[in-house]
């Protein structure tokens, strides 16, 4: 995909819920993991904190620090205006209100924010993008893909789809997507598709214990099986 700076809208989730999207366990967060287009969450720098090894792949690290806190200041406002006109296809537990929301968003953008120069530095934010990652085979045990597969299933094409969770699994042992809704709150309809182009690996769908999107409490799950790893 071309990346388009003006197209981008920021919007960063924090180490505590990547743990409920993507179900990870205590001993899961210290395994090397890969985000897929992370964008300005704050689960690198968190799970950094608590021992992790978390490397961090989108296009917008190409942008400086100045860049994408401006860019997050003029798309911010959009963004909460669209939550609020589309209450109905939120769950407010966790986070109560919009206004919750926003707050929540922005902590986690200014934790990602405070922490980006050094992380580039360390080569924990790399610009890159899926389909095609610049890692060798194997170089990490779990990749995520938060917000992105799944979700814009009318932008992006099944075969893309296809390609970017074999990339996936090409770098890593084990993958995982959430949510497995499209932006109106449907299944997207690759999902199945994927059950079957993928029914030679260990696969699932798992109930999390998130939901924020309505209906949106399930993460995809699939991984190598153990001869396929050991024969690597």
């Amino acid at each position: 995909m071309t990346f388009q700076y003006n197209n981008i809208v920021p919007w960063g989730r924090n180490f505590d819920e990547y743990v409920r999207m993507f179900d990870l366990q205590e001993h899961e967060c210290r395994l090397k993991i890969l985000g897929c287009g992370d964008g300005p969450a704050s689960f690198n720098h968190e799970c950094r904190q608590r021992g992790g090894r978390v490397v961090s792949v989108d296009p917008i690290y190409a942008c400086s620090r100045a860049e994408i806190e401006q860019r997050i200041r003029d798309v911010f406002p959009d963004v909460l205006k669209q939550a609020e006109s589309r209450k109905e296809k939120f769950v407010w537990t966790t986070i109560r209100s919009v206004e919750e929301l926003g707050a929540v968003r922005m902590a986690a953008m200014t934790v990602f924010l405070n922490s980006y120069e050094e992380g580039k530095k360390d080569k924990r934010y790399i610009p890159a993008s899926l389909p095609e990652l610049p890692f060798a085979d194997n170089s990490f045990d779990l990749a995520l893909s938060s917000h992105f597969l799944f979700l814009y299933s009318e932008n992006l094409s099944y075969e893309f789809h296809e390609q970017a969770v074999r990339e996936m699994l090409r770098v890593a042992r084990e993958a995982r997507i959430f949510p497995l809704l499209d932006m109106e709150g449907r299944k997207s309809p690759y999902v199945d598709r994927l059950l079957t182009d993928f029914k030679d690996y260990d696969i699932e769908i798992r109930k999390v214990n998130y939901e924020f999107q309505a209906g949106g409490n399930e993460v995809f799950v699939v991984r190598k099986a153990r001869q396929a790893i050991r024969d690597k």
